[in-house]
C-alpha cells in the first residue's frame, strides 16, 4: 500500500513538471499560431499521458533501486577499505553505462556520416571511426569517475581539477582539427545518461558518506561534472589521431 501512495504521488509529480510544456505549447497553438484544430487529438493526450506515466516510473525506480544499488556498493566498498578494487568499478561503471548510452551511439553515428560528406574519411571507414568515437567517449568518462572517486577519498577541493580541466579543454581547442571542435563539446553532454547520473551520484553521495571526515554535501557531488569534461578532451585528442 505504502509503495503504491508513492507511485502516485511521482505521477502527481510528473504531471506538475509537465504542466509548464503543455501550457506554453498551448499558449503558442491557440494565442500565437491561433490554430485551433489540433490533429490526431487523441494520439497526442496519449502520448502525453505515456510521457508523464513512463517519467514517474523512471523516477520511482530510480529511488527504488538505483540510488540505494549505488550508496550499498559505495558503503561495500568503504567497509573493504580496498582503494583498487574500488577504482576499477568505478573505471567499469563509467564505462559501462557510457559505451551502451543510446544518445552517444546516436550522435556517434551522424558524426560519422558527416565525416565521409565531408571528406574526412572513407565510407569504408565510417562504422570504424563511429565506433572509436564511442570507446573514446566511454573511456574518458570511466577516467573521469576515477579521478572523481580519488578526489572523494583524498578530499582535494573540486574547483581545482574543474580549473584546470576547462583550462585544458581551452588549449586543446587550439590544437585540435576544426571539424572534431563541436563534437567533442557535444560528446560533454550526451554522457550524462539517464543510468550514470543516479548510479554515478548514488556512489559519490555514498563514498562520502562512508569515510570519516567527508561531509557527503560537499564531497558527495562533482562526479557527473568529471563526466561531462574529460570527454571533450578525449575527443579532441581522438580527432588528432584520426587526422
Amino acid at each position: 500500500m505504502k509503495q503504491l501512495r508513492l507511485f502516485w504521488f511521482s505521477l502527481l509529480n510528473s504531471a506538475r513538471d509537465l504542466m509548464p510544456i503543455i501550457v506554453v505549447i498551448a499558449f503558442f497553438q491557440f494565442v500565437v499560431l491561433q490554430e485551433y484544430s489540433i490533429p490526431n487529438l487523441g494520439d497526442l493526450l496519449v502520448g502525453i499521458f505515456l510521457v508523464m506515466l513512463g517519467l514517474s516510473l523512471f523516477i520511482y525506480g530510480l529511488e527504488m533501486a538505483l540510488f540505494p544499488l549505488g550508496e550499498n556498493i559505495a558503503y561495500a566498498f568503504a567497509r573493504k577499505g580496498n582503494l583498487w578494487w574500488l577504482l576499477v568499478f568505478s573505471f567499469a561503471l563509467g564505462f559501462g553505462t557510457t559505451v551502451a548510452e543510446p544518445a552517444l551511439i546516436a550522435v556517434a553515428d551522424e558524426a560519422a556520416n558527416v565525416a565521409v560528406v565531408g571528406g574526412i574519411i572513407t565510407e569504408e571507414a565510417k562504422q570504424n571511426y563511429a565506433n572509436g568515437l564511442r570507446l573514446t567517449v566511454a573511456l574518458s568518462v570511466g577516467f573521469a569517475i576515477v579521478i572523481g572517486v580519488i578526489r572523494i577519498v583524498k578530499g582535494w577541493p573540486i574547483h581545482y581539477l574543474i580549473v584546470s580541466g576547462y583550462l585544458g579543454i581551452v588549449i586543446m581547442t587550439a590544437f585540435a582539427p576544426e571539424w572534431i571542435i563541436g563534437i567533442a563539446y557535444d560528446s560533454g553532454g550526451v554522457t550524462t545518461s539517464t543510468i550514470t547520473v543516479p548510479l554515478v551520484t548514488a556512489l559519490g553521495v555514498g563514498l562520502a558518506s562512508s569515510i570519516k571526515g567527508r561531509n557527503p554535501m560537499i564531497d558527495g557531488f562533482g562526479l557527473i561534472a568529471f563526466a561531462s569534461l574529460t570527454p571533450i578532451i578525449f575527443v579532441m585528442v581522438y580527432g588528432m589521431l584520426v587526422q
